[in-house]
């Protein structure tokens, strides 16, 4: 294999053109406008531009990238993963066209591609899968039945589903008609196809995958097991090899069961094979079933990668050219643990909601591995998935590369685009994910604990130390000293993300502050919370208060005010609710105390970071 065109972008790219580099192979990339600049296109040997950002109009173009190939003399075409990956259509275009296909067979991906038709297989290959019904009846009488003879909970999947898409859990009997129709709206909608199939629900699942790999001469080994069951919205968030608490006996049966799947299809390449354990008793051999194959290589390879010491990339290349698998099943062991933390353009506080825009400032941690497609000064578009980066943290145990991965998460740095990283270095250092009391519902039930939607005292106390470091000794800009209102212990008023905080002054606290678009910028804990001092308005209106100083978050409509002045509150009591973009957004009391002076009324108009009323504590 001379030259490998990677039909895909971003980090996966990048990825591949590192193996394919020390392999000797030229590298050919692919790129949407959208995506010129970034640095997969700058690092492979040559890039052909195809088309407008739309995925369907670039990345998604069959036609387009096979002429990519052909301009190019590309000897081979790597999909990655995402995108054309799983397209049997697309792989036998490129055999068709006589380059090499550094995937699936066209045949294995049509085999799993659809669920009941791959459970089915697995059955008859001898696999465990998860009771229910995938028969051809469809009717909504049939399907009722089968539910109720399987027992609630249960879950409606869509039969050509994934990503989360077409799935409905129904807890009632009198609630399955209306899910029904909810999923096959849905499932229609996303894929074509409204065929459903029924399962059990497990109710403490554990998500469990086998790594497969096969060659063109009949040998299929497994690299061990990972666990990616901390997920939100049935996307994968953390991923770890070897699985927590995976005895002996359990890890045998299951990689021996991959091994069967991929056996069954007349697999070649890498692959994965995605099993649903209910660990309500701890991970047990009969208590695990087969999910699905995903017939490509996974976001999470380097967890596997970094247990093994091999190359998944290198091994596909090697398989895709003919020869057999680098090592046998016996060869192959494994050493350590390792996490992967997937850093996304996201703000967790905001219901998980993607960011997007320039990077103006970035840092990330050089203490672990890190595959990233973007740098410092790059665009995070709305176009394609909203990953930074994955963070791949490798130790001798488990406690080990967890303490690894909470320190580099901590010391990320994203600004303006808001990240998870906060939730990420929370998520490590969490004590019952380090005692490993997870399931696929963990980030749900956690996420209060782990989403910081306001600073802690020590970020408080950080921003203050920062701002007072910037004074740089100038009298009439210094934060603390005499004052003739407001307290006289050493606190100072500082505006964090558009809210004001009392804070200290602490010579003993490490302040990591950045100017980024003329903006502080404070990083702590993985978070990144813009700080100031507070507005001359706003100084006057709260000392002498105890605190309280509630801002207007955005430009918006006052369309209620729901206390008066004098008012006793509770934490969290609502206060008054503005509206902007189509959206209501509640302000609430930040602790118990008396409603100050109100400055705005009901219908009125408010500015981004308006002073709009004053809570104040209690006299004790």
């Amino acid at each position: 294999m001379e030259s490998l065109l990677i039909a895909n972008r971003g980090e996966i790219a990048r990825r591949i053109i590192r193996t394919a580099k020390t392999a000797g192979i030229r590298t050919i990339a692919v790129y949407s406008e959208a995506d010129a600049g970034l640095p997969f296109v700058k690092e492979a040997d040559e890039a052909i531009a195809i088309g407008p950002p739309p995925a369907r109009e670039s990345y998604l173009s069959q036609e387009r990238i096979l002429e990519a190939a052909r301009k190019t003399g590309a000897a081979a075409i790597h999909p990655g993963y995402g995108f054309l990956s799983e397209n049997a259509e697309f792989a036998e275009a490129v055999e068709k066209a006589g380059i090499i296909w550094v995937g699936a067979p066209p045949s294995a991906i049509r085999a799993m591609g659809l669920k009941d038709a791959a459970k089915e297989l697995m059955q008859a290959a001898g696999v465990p899968v998860t009771p229910g019904y995938l028969g051809p009846d469809q009717s909504q009488e049939k399907l009722a039945a089968e539910a109720a003879a399987i027992g609630f909970p249960v879950l409606i999947k869509a039969v050509a589903g994934g990503g989360g898409k077409g799935m409905r859990r129904v807890d009632r009997p009198q609630d399955f008609s209306e899910l029904l129709s909810s999923c096959r709206r849905e499932a229609a909608a996303s894929f074509g196809d409204d065929r459903v199939l029924i399962e059990r629900y497990i109710a403490n699942p554990r998500h469990i995958e086998v790594q497969v790999f096969a060659d063109q001469h009949g040998n299929c080994v497994h690299l061990f097991e990972r666990d990616c069951s901390l997920q939100r919205r049935h996307q994968k968030v953390i991923e770890e090899a070897p699985a927590p608490g995976i005895d002996t006996a359990t890890r045998a049966a299951i990689c021996d069961a991959a091994v069967k799947a991929a056996k069954a299809v007349n697999y070649v390449g890498a692959g994965t094979i995605e099993f649903i354990a209910d660990a309500s008793q701890g991970l047990r051999p009969d208590r695990i079933w087969f999910m699905e194959m995903n017939t490509r290589l996974q976001v999470e390879h380097p967890v596997t990668e970094a247990i093994t010491g091999e190359d998944l990339v290198l091994w596909q290349l090697t398989v895709a050219s003919g020869e057999p698998l680098p090592r046998s099943q016996g060869e192959i062991t494994m050493s350590g643990w390792a996490i992967e933390a997937r850093l996304y353009a996201e703000n967790p506080a905001a219901g998980y909601l993607p960011s997007t825009g320039r990077l103006e400032h970035l840092k990330l941690p050089k203490t672990v591995r890190v595959d990233s497609g973007v740098e410092q000064g790059d665009e995070i578009t709305a176009f394609y998935d909203p990953m930074i980066a994955k963070i791949i943290a490798h130790g001798p145990n488990r406690e080990a590369a967890l303490s690894r991965l909470a320190a580099a998460c901590a010391g990320i740095e994203v600004w303006p685009v808001r990240s998870n990283a906060g939730l990420l270095a929370r998520v490590a250092a969490d004590p019952d994910f380090r005692a490993a009391r997870i399931d696929t519902g963990f980030l749900d039930r956690h996420g209060e604990s782990l989403v910081a939607t306001e600073p802690d005292e020590t970020a408080i106390d950080k921003a203050a130390t920062a701002l007072s470091k910037a004074a740089n000794g100038d009298p009439w800009s210094v934060l603390t000293g005499f004052r003739i209102a407001g307290p006289g212990d050493g606190r100072v008023r500082v505006r964090i993300d558009g809210h004001l905080h009392w804070g200290r002054v602490r010579p003993d606290l490490e302040a990591n502050s950045v100017e980024v678009d003329e903006k502080t910028v404070l990083f702590d804990a993985g978070n990144a919370w813009p700080i100031g001092l507070p507005h001359a308005g706003e100084v006057e209106a709260s000392q002498g208060s105890g605190d309280g100083a509630i801002l207007s978050p955005m430009p918006g409509l006052v369309i209620s005010v729901d206390v008066a002045e004098g008012d006793t509150v509770a934490k969290g009591d609502r206060l008054l609710t503005v509206e902007a973009m189509k959206m209501e957004h509640t302000l609430r009391a930040p602790f118990d105390g008396i409603v100050g002076k109100l400055q705005v009324s009901t219908g009125g108009r408010v500015s981004e970071n308006q002073l709009v009323v004053t809570v104040m504590k209690e006299q004790a």
